[in-house]
């Protein structure tokens, strides 16, 4: 392979003898083929013409009498939580929302939570997820730095909001008046191309920055893919704050495909032995786990995901020990490292775990998921050969504006 690549890069500096030598390719004609044409052949067929609102109420209408989402005591159908949106974003409209805006909503994990967030959508408008436990100085930036005008939250959560210009809307004290609104589908025209939703980084490279994810680039994610096939019968955990990206996978994986949404409290998901149990009496089918939380379950309840048609984790270093112990313990049926920036729509890469060597020091994050190229470039943006470093590049329809 290194004899092909020394004769490709003679043959380059003979026609371009002007040209650094940095700035040649090495890369062969089947390599380059194999590296940008068959390894990035990713596309399927998914929605890039409908609106994520568009296609729940595609599947409200499919499946009206099916369970949507449980959050502890409260259970709605399908029917029931397109209703109790389209009630709310008539609200909005009533109070003069303008289309392609932003929305924020500060509610906990909750039915509400999910109301909300359809009902944002359905006003033409795209959410922004505030946590209500983030610290104040954060929230202030973020409601600045987005421009909220409006913001959805509810008599508890509201206290924890910080002083702000937006206009507070309290869920739970205006019940009453949004239960009298309309309960057909808001008319908007917007198109899968807008904005979905403004979601915050961490911070964690530097001062945290909104990233703007289309309505499309959701559609991407849970819809036709590659990496799962989520069934209208699969059970699917909120394992995850609203405000990690991570809960589009979860909220939209579910009820874009007809399937069931079952909130897990925050506390719950920091207990493993009560998680563990939750998983087996709700007969949750897929989880998505940070690795952090991933690593603390495997070491004290390692059979707990046994039961998973499809265990997800990523979003951090992988400490190798912790998969092989859940792989020779309680493997679910498919094992997934996902890896992805918040920038390309929550996933960009998948890896199947089946068996791991004792020697492996880490696992790989995979290939790219469907409608999304993936590229290992060196500085001067040439594609490098295989097990040559490089930084890695991304394009594809779940790329924010």
């Amino acid at each position: 392979r290194m004899t092909g690549h020394f004769i490709t890069l003679l043959t380059e500096i003979v026609e371009k003898p002007q040209t650094e030598i940095k700035e040649l390719p090495i890369l062969t004609t089947s390599e380059k083929q194999q590296l940008l044409i068959e390894w990035n052949n990713t596309q399927t067929e998914y929605p890039v013409d409908k609106c994520i609102h568009q296609i729940f109420e595609l599947q409200a209408e499919k499946t009206p009498d099916t369970t949507a989402v449980i959050y502890g005591n409260q259970k709605l159908t399908y029917r029931e939580l397109n209703q109790k949106a389209n009630q709310l974003a008539h609200q909005l409209i009533s109070l003069g929302v303008k289309t392609e805006s932003v929305i924020g909503i500060a509610l906990e994990r909750s039915v509400e939570m999910v109301i909300g967030l359809l009902g944002i959508l359905k006003t033409g408008n795209a959410y922004v997820p505030l946590d209500p436990e983030y610290p104040q100085e954060r929230l202030t930036a973020i409601i600045e730095d987005a421009e909220i005008e409006i913001i959805i939250t509810n008599s508890k959560t509201v206290k924890n909001l910080p002083e702000n210009q937006a206009e507070i809307i309290c869920y739970d004290q205006e019940i009453a008046t949004i239960e009298k609104q309309k309960k057909s589908n808001p008319k908007t025209q917007i198109t899968a191309e807008n904005l979905a939703y403004v979601i915050y980084t961490s911070g964690s490279t530097g001062k945290p920055k909104g990233v703007k994810v289309t309505h499309r680039g959701v559609n991407r994610l849970v819809i036709n893919t590659n990496y799962i096939q989520i069934e209208q019968k699969d059970i699917i955990a909120q394992a995850s704050n609203s405000a990690f990206d991570a809960a589009t996978f979860e909220i939209w994986g579910a009820l874009l495909n007809g399937a069931k949404l079952v909130g897990i409290s925050k506390e719950t998901a920091l207990s493993p032995r009560e998680f563990a149990n939750r998983i087996k009496t709700e007969g949750i089918s897929i989880l998505f786990l940070t690795t952090a939380l991933f690593n603390q379950i495997a070491k004290t309840e390692p059979t707990t995901f046994s039961t998973l048609r499809y265990l997800l984790f990523g979003g951090e270093a992988v400490d190798i020990k912790w998969v092989q112990e859940i792989v020779k313990k309680g493997k679910p049926e498919n094992l997934l490292h996902v890896y992805g920036p918040t920038e390309n729509t929550t996933f960009t890469t998948w890896y199947l775990v089946e068996e791991i060597a004792e020697e492996a020091t880490t696992i790989p994050i995979g290939k790219a998921i469907s409608n999304t190229e993936i590229y290992v470039l060196d500085q001067n943006l040439q594609p490098v050969p295989v097990g040559v470093p490089g930084e890695l590049y991304i394009g594809g329809a779940g790329l924010a504006t």
